[in-house]
Order: structure tokens, then sequence, then C-alpha cells
């Protein structure tokens, strides 16, 4: 009984010099209450993009094949996430560059390129990586400050890219001399993946770790990029699927998004409940429709579209997203705090909402949970101007204690 009673103080005193050593490492800080409240924070914008009707399941879509999305919508893609990339080409010339370097590997180039998206940010960067590297896809990264790998070329990056996508999805070798330095690695050292993943989805935990979703994250974009535009040209094509075709829910959702585009939010609405009376349970359809709902301020409506999405699928990030800003927007801090949380718990990189969190915590005058949000939204982005802002006008108020 005494050697247990020992061990227990033992322990006790063990487990409060390690309380006293992790509160010693916390900032101590001191918060300007009456400046705060001068202060407003600004909430980040929805996330996702409206959703065309892929019928091909996302764990069916191979790394190698054909394009889908054309060249024009890649570059016209790219352009609209990011206006100005932090690139040493132009972005049709990097577009051009990536269906040569992949068509001739078999690597479906939009794709591809797709994945670069993801990597780099839309080459807005804010990680590792510089934009002088050339460096599409993280390749030799490990994070902690590692650049990896530089190309003297954008030309040569692409190339890498491709390369070292064509030694998870085949044996082949490439038809061009090896640049890409992790090639061989692959090859020699990783015989449980060389020339095995032929599969996106495959990629996950393997390209980027923990990845769970990363096949999904880029196939998700892929899709955003064969998004049609509101041109009257579209708008005939939509009318014609909507008569002839016999997948009348895709078709409706396809009209609903040129609808969408040329800012006919009614009529878009109309499209996507057309397609849920054909198919209720479409994703798309019930994505697009919140979105919808949202630009019309139909905010009610919406909460109900994003609860019928979640019921489908649980694992949608934005739909957590969304959800939660438009309950921030109602004063639901909890519920809001709750949706962010679970958006976060799905896709961890996501200074949005962190810094939509901050902002829960803010309006409710808790601002010792406000600030340590708001810390980890700005060191997950540092380019993200609505949360590079909010985090300025809050430190502006804190002060550290010595």
């Amino acid at each position: 009984m005494k050697k247990f009673l020992s061990f227990a103080l033992i322990l006790t005193l063990i487990l409060s010099l390690t309380a006293c050593a992790d509160a010693a490492k916390k900032e101590k800080v001191k918060f300007n209450k009456g400046q705060l409240k001068k202060i407003e924070l600004v909430a980040a914008p929805s996330q996702g993009s409206p959703m065309i009707v892929l019928r091909e399941k996302y764990s069916d879509v191979p790394i190698m094949g054909q394009a889908v999305a054309t060249p024009e919508q890649m570059v016209n893609f790219i352009n609209k996430r990011n206006p100005e990339p932090k690139l040493n080409c132009t972005v049709k010339q990097l577009v051009h560059l990536y269906y040569l370097e992949a068509d001739r590997e078999g690597i479906r180039p939009d794709i591809a390129l797709c994945q670069a998206i993801k990597e780099t940010g839309a080459w807005g960067y804010g990680g590792d990586v510089i934009p002088e590297q050339n460096n599409y896809c993280g390749l030799g990264t490990t994070g902690g400050g590692v650049k990896g790998e530089f190309f003297a070329t954008p030309q040569l990056g692409v190339r890498a890219h491709i390369q070292h996508l064509l030694s998870y999805a085949s044996k082949r070798p490439p038809k061009v001399e090896v640049v890409d330095p992790r090639y061989d690695l692959i090859k020699n050292f990783r015989p449980q993946i060389f020339g095995k993943l032929t599969k996106w989805t495959e990629l996950n935990g393997v390209w980027a770790v923990p990845g769970n979703h990363y096949g999904e994250d880029i196939l998700n974009l892929w899709a955003q990029a064969q998004l049609p535009d509101g041109s009257d040209a579209s708008m005939e094509a939509a009318d014609l699927k909507v008569l002839l075709e016999d997948d009348k829910a895709a078709a409706y959702v396809y009209r609903g998004l040129v609808n969408f585009e040329r800012e006919n939010f009614y009529g878009a609405r109309d499209d996507f409940e057309a397609a849920l009376q054909v198919e209720p349970e479409l994703k798309e359809a019930l994505f697009d429709l919140a979105l919808t709902q949202e630009k019309l301020k139909k905010f009610d409506d919406a909460i109900k579209t994003y609860d019928e999405i979640l019921k489908i699928d649980e694992k949608f990030p934005a739909a957590w997203y969304n959800r939660g800003r438009l309950k921030l927007a109602k004063d639901d801090f909890k519920g809001a705090i709750s949706d962010f949380e679970s958006s976060l718990a799905i896709e961890t990189i996501n200074a949005e909402a962190y810094n939509d969190i901050a902002i829960a915590y803010f309006r409710q005058k808790k601002y010792a949970e406000a600030w340590e949000n708001l810390q980890k939204a700005a060191a997950q982005s540092k380019t993200n101007k609505i949360v590079q802002e909010n985090y300025a006008k809050f430190a502006a108020c804190v002060k550290v204690k010595k």
C-alpha cells in the first residue's frame, strides 16, 4: 500500500510539473478590451464552387488517359482562381506545357494541372515552396521549411511532375530523359507503389500525408474546371441538353450552372430544383441549390439544403463550413463553431474556418479563444487578405506579458 501511495505521489508530481511547463510555454497576453470593442473582424466567404454532374465515380478516375477539360477551360479556371499567379511564364504557356508533357506520357493533363493548383494554392504559394523553384507538385518537400526540388525552367518543373505521376501509375519508363530526382527512388526503393497506383484516389496518404481526401480534392477541382460559362452559346447548348438528353438531372444542373454564371439566380434555382425532382439525393444539385439560395439571401432555406447534403455525405467540408457561416450570421455561435470544427476534422488546412471560429468567439467577447484561433488562421495562410487583416487588427489590441 505504501509503495502504491509513493508511486501515486510521484506520478502526481510529474503531472503537476508537466502542467506547469506547458503553462509556462503558453503565451501570456493582455487584451485591450476597449480597443477590441472598436474593431470589426470580417468573415471569410463561402467555400466551394458550383458543381457539375460527373457520373464517373471518383474512385474509378485513372491517372492515365485523355483530357476532358480543354486547355482554354484550364486557362480560364486558373485565372479565375488567381488572377495574379506567381509563375515564371504565362498561364497559357504553363497549360500548354502540361498538355505537351502529359500527352507524351499518357497522363491526364487537365487533372495533373488540378493537382498543381492544389499543391501551390493556384500558384499563390505561401508555404515552404517558392515560385523560383518551378516545383508545382511539392517534390521533395517535407514541411518544416524544407523547400524541396528546384528546376531551372517551368518546362522542366512540369516534366518532373508528370514523370513522378508516371512512376506511380506505370512501370513503363518515361519517353524522354528523367528529370524527376525522385523517380529512381520510387522505382528502386518503393516496389509496393511503383507502377501500382493507377487511380487518383490511390494517392491518398501516399503523395501527401495524411492526405485522407487528397485525390478527391484534386478531382473536385477537375469537376469545377469543366463548368460552363454564361455565354449565349452555353445557354443554347444547355437548352438543347434539357430537350434531348436522357440524363435529365445532369442536364438541368448544367443549365442551372449557366444561369448561375449569368447571375439569373431565380432561373438557376428553378433548374436545380427540377434536377432534384428527377433525382432527390443528387449531391451536386443540392450544393448548387444551396449556393444559389445564399445568392438570393434565402439563408434559412440554404441551411436546410446543407442539412440535406450532410445527411448524404457527412465528409463534405464545404457544406459544414458554409452552414457554419450561415449560423454565424444568425448569431448561433455554438452551432457555427461546431460546424467549422467538423469542417476542420475533414480538412485540417483551412484558415477560413479558424478565422470564422475566431469571429464566433470574438462576438461573444471570449477574446482569448478568439486570439488563439486567429493565430492558427494566420499561421496557415500568409496570403489570405481577410485573415491577415483580421490578425493585424486584433494583434494591435494585444500586449504580450513578460
